[in-house]
């Protein structure tokens, strides 16, 4: 057989294997097409119903519907700014007046970009294939479902002008704050009607869609022009308009509508669910899906926080020797002092509670969630486990309190100093933590080092970024309320790890269950270090640095610990009972120091404890007294305090401590 010979045969195998893998190939796509057919949605008649869309509900864990997105005023296309009708087809679809419902083009570049240049998602969605996405009830983004869009998309081309396509596209669209469709928008954010927008104003409402959370321009204004400059270059590219128009427009001043009731959630929790689902939705969804969302939200709690936040600013404001807050000022959020608070259900994590600042309608930001900020002290509980942990000390471990100077590489020797610049000499640590002593702290972590204390905060819940350094048993870097919060409760369940979530169920509008969250804990701590860790914790709110909590009336068993930064920036109590846990903060925005007539700083304990104990006396009322779960290897003694050796009857003022099984009475100084 000669080479040629073989060589034609060989070939010619390769050509009907691939004529073969061909008409596989065929028989499959037509498979798949007839599949797609199979519940393909029908396209509406007239097409504006096709943005008849339910609403979307939010629940509370009650049951309570506390809202609704949704609804819409549909305009003619003739009523529509011919600014803005140019801005949404330069930015979301330049060839939609050319295209047959797919973009060829921009379909092939997504795809190239798609599969060639790694981490990048390219979309390439038309106008008439997003309308099309309102007809299907699910939100899985699957291969199946995008060419379902694309039949259907084809279906509404071959039926529809393309005037009436935009027009019911334009009345779809979510701009966010409860603005549906292009005649809201207007009406919303200018006060005007959709005809009488003007380009710069068209531009800055084109740009919302694309996230209307993340280009809010009543929250981030400067986020919302930097889109508005990217959909004039668009309309310039494209050829509406020339540079030196689009020059004009992004230097125009804008004056936003103030915002109505209407226009706001209400409430810094609901923001973070609404956040939440968007970011895992998409805005269309949100806005036009029907869903139904179930959250963790308990509506008396709810508002008890709000009361509590506000009535503890207010008497903050008179102790600072401020003026009452809403008197003749346009800069309330400014000059007054702010708080958060979040109550955290210790066994599941789930949040119960969330108050961001004193006033929603001055203010959105939310300082529970968004807003890291030294927690101090409030650190310290930390350390005390990792030491416990790593070096087998225990609360009844005798130091000393004095003046200490701890070399630093590369830097001066941190050289930390008690609150009040006073020393007390011997102590043991359950002491030292009641009491809040820094120089004890900054022993404990030069012993067992800035990483291993941060590791255990990871542990417990803390995911801000924390500089390892000396002073972190301090406080020094930044975290939220919720965080700590979170954190907290990992202690008040003896070691569960729980993380914090808000939203339990989402539906969409047949009731099937898109997701649900399933409770479950991790443990992240030994049962029994942690025990001694709340029983010291116990112990501040009993004889410690949180005593007001009893003094206010609190008497049901719980343990927190106070915080205050340098300089009085920042007041915290984060507190717990075994099944509710609250973080609370007070501070200025802008980082200025409190302090009251007299020049004396606002701690943790003067600060943020009145707001714990009062929303927590409101919270737990009726509630039976539950004592922490204590773990069968413990042991309680009663220590002298300043001796470290086992009480006698005549010692002064023992101190109960909580000892694992092994540990013994030392009786003696730690040498660090």
């Amino acid at each position: 057989m000669t080479f040629a010979t073989t060589f034609i045969r060989r070939l010619s195998g390769i050509f009907y294997l691939a004529l073969g893998l061909a008409g596989l190939g065929a028989l499959l796509a037509i498979g798949l097409f007839f599949s797609a057919l199979s519940d393909l949605p029908r396209v509406p008649e007239p097409l504006s119903r096709i943005i008849e869309t339910p609403p979307t509900e939010i629940f509370a864990a009650t049951g309570e519907r506390i809202m609704v997105i949704g609804g819409r005023e549909a305009i003619p296309l003739s009523r529509i700014s011919p600014y803005f009708v140019q801005a949404v087809i330069a930015t979301e679809d330049h060839r939609f007046w050319e295209h047959h419902g797919v973009d060829k083009v921009r379909t092939l570049k997504a795809l190239w970009v798609t599969l060639f240049e790694p981490g990048k998602v390219q979309g390439a969605s038309t106008i008439t294939q997003q309308l099309a996405k309102n007809l299907f009830f699910t939100y899985r983004r699957t291969v199946m479902r995008k060419f379902r869009e694309l039949l259907v998309a084809l279906q509404i081309e071959a039926q529809y002008a393309k005037g009436d396509i935009l027009e019911a596209y334009l009345n779809q669209i979510s701009f966010g704050v409860g603005a549906q469709g292009i005649e809201q928008a207007a009406q919303s954010f200018f006060g005007k009607s959709a005809a009488a927008l003007t380009l710069a104003e068209s531009t800055l409402l084109a740009g919302l869609p694309k996230s209307p959370t993340r280009y809010n321009p009543y929250l981030h204004f400067d986020r919302a022009k930097k889109r508005q400059k990217i959909v004039l270059s668009r309309m310039v590219a494209v050829g509406y308009i020339n540079p030196e128009d689009a020059q004009s427009a992004f230097k125009e001043n804008l004056f936003l509508q103030p915002r109505s009731e209407g226009t706001r959630t209400g409430s810094y929790f609901l923001d973070v669910v609404l956040n939440e689902v968007e970011e895992r939705y998409g805005p269309e969804v949100l806005y036009h899906g029907g869903l139904k969302v179930m959250t963790t939200l308990d509506p008396l709690l709810q508002s008890w926080a709000v009361e509590s936040v506000q009535n503890g600013l207010a008497k903050l404001d008179e102790i600072l020797g401020i003026r009452k807050y809403g008197v003749d000022s346009r800069d309330d959020a400014v000059t007054h002092p702010q708080g958060a608070l979040v109550a955290v259900e210790t066994n599941s994590g789930a949040v119960k509670a969330m108050v961001g600042g004193r006033d929603y309608s001055e203010t959105e930001f939310n300082r529970a969630v968004q807003n890291n900020r030294l927690p101090g002290s409030g650190f310290k509980p930390f350390v005390y486990y990792t030491v416990f942990e790593k070096l087998d000390l225990s609360p009844a471990t005798l130091v000393v309190d004095k003046k200490v100077n701890i070399p630093v590489v590369g830097t001066p020797d941190w050289r930390p100093k008690n609150f009040g610049g006073k020393y007390a000499g011997p102590m043991i640590l359950k002491e030292a933590l009641m009491k809040s002593v820094n120089s004890v702290a900054a022993q404990l972590v030069e012993r067992i080092g800035p990483d291993a204390v941060i590791e255990v905060s990871r542990r417990c819940g803390i995911k801000s970024p924390l500089s390892s350094v000396y002073s972190v048993a301090l406080g020094t870097s930044g975290v939220s309320p919720l965080e700590m919060a979170s954190a907290f409760a990992t202690f008040a369940t003896g070691g569960i790890r729980h993380t914090p979530f808000w939203i339990r169920r989402v539906e969409d509008p047949l009731g099937r269950i898109l997701e649900e969250r399933i409770v479950g804990g991790k443990r992240s701590l030994d049962a029994s270090v942690t025990y001694q860790v709340v029983d010291m914790m116990q112990g501040v709110l009993n004889n410690g640095t949180g005593s007001i909590v009893r003094r206010m009336g609190f008497d049901l068993p719980a343990a927190g610990k106070t915080g205050t930064s340098d300089g009085y920036h920042d007041a915290w109590f984060t507190g717990f009972t075994p099944t509710l846990c609250v973080s609370v903060w007070v501070g200025y925005d802008r980082g200025v120091g409190m302090r009251d007539a007299n020049g004396k700083g606002i701690t943790g304990a003067r600060g943020a404890a009145p707001i714990w104990t009062d929303f927590m006396i409101k919270a737990t009322n009726g509630e039976p007294a539950r004592e922490f779960a204590i773990p069968s290897d413990i042991q309680f003694q009663s220590i002298d305090p300043v001796t470290g050796f086992a009480a006698k009857q005549w010692t002064p003022n023992p101190v109960r401590v909580a000892l694992r099984q092994g540990q013994e009475v030392q009786g003696r100084e730690e040498t660090f």
